[in-house]
């Protein structure tokens, strides 16, 4: 568990962005929250806390919710469990999925289906009929959303990117006989003002690359590598220690271990920017955890 500062190489920011319709979201979320029993929160393994909405507790009220971590095959998972921990002592149920191979999706069923026995039982008591359970799924954009609704529904029922926008609209899906979702476009906060948190996500393609400049993402990534995995750094790029202080020799290392080299053997400094983060998302440097 992470909480350093932004040092040298990575420019402090303030970002205000907040697209018109992760606001529509949050309003269509609160419309809709009666007709809702269950919230299916998710968050990206590699980033616990950074990813989880901040104002997650207003927007949901008291719904049970069960706290579901994509991206488990891609975390370090040493340092996620911590997290884990930390979630599992504050009062969450929570679930870590590997949605590639499947892992523990099961125990979303399970858990929901313990979480809710009480409801249909409370309703035959009053003389009425069990109903379907109705679930909430909702999270920052590119953590895996959709990718957990096909494995849920058991068939492509949404459509899956590896770029944050891809759900645009609240749609009901039914995984089986007894429990239907309520699928939601990924929503921010209006302000990202904690430097760790905006550089997470960008580091993690849950914000668009143009929202920070990719040149301080990929010198935020491999300050954090030096800092915490030295030996993928080293694995991935041949950099034994990355210092801030000779940025452009260690792009050069990575640009030649990588293949970012044009015509007359220089480098091509945002084909290395674009190969770090594409290398850190695809899991290719490594099981990391950055918060």
């Amino acid at each position: 568990m992470n909480n350093n500062s932004i040092d040298r190489g990575v420019k402090k920011t303030d970002v205000n962005w907040y697209p018109g319709h992760m606001a529509k979201t949050k309003r269509l979320i609160k419309e809709k929250l009666d007709l809702v029993d269950i919230v299916y929160e998710v968050v990206d393994a590699r980033i616990p806390k950074s990813s989880k909405i901040k104002d997650i507790d207003e927007l949901i009220k008291n719904k049970k919710r069960i706290l579901i971590m994509t991206k488990m095959d891609l975390c370090d998972l040493e340092e996620t469990n911590k997290w884990v921990k930390y979630y599992e002592d504050s009062g969450y149920k929570v679930i870590l999925v590997d949605l590639i191979n499947g892992k523990n999706v099961s125990r979303i069923i399970e858990e929901t289906n313990k979480l809710m026995e009480d409801m249909n039982t409370k309703r035959i008591q009053k003389g009425l009929q069990p109903r379907k359970i109705r679930a909430l799924v909702v999270g920052i954009p590119n953590v895996g959303k959709s990718t957990l609704i096909n494995r849920l529904v058991g068939r492509k029922a949404v459509n899956v990117g590896n770029k944050p926008g891809v759900t645009k609209s609240l749609d009901w899906i039914r995984i089986n006989k007894d429990i239907e979702l309520l699928d939601t476009p990924g929503i921010l906060w209006p302000r990202l003002d904690d430097d760790v948190v905006a550089y997470n996500l960008a580091s993690m393609t849950a914000i668009k690359e143009e929202v920070l400049p990719i040149d301080r993402v990929c010198f935020y990534i491999l300050k954090t590598l030096n800092d915490k995995y030295k030996n993928l750094l080293e694995f991935r790029y041949g950099i034994t220690e990355y210092n801030e202080e000779e940025l452009i020799e260690a792009l050069d290392i990575i640009g030649k271990k990588r293949g970012c080299v044009i015509r007359g053997g220089e480098i091509d400094y945002e084909k290395v920017y674009q190969t770090v983060l594409r290398d850190l998302r695809d899991g290719l440097i490594g099981k990391v955890t950055f918060d």
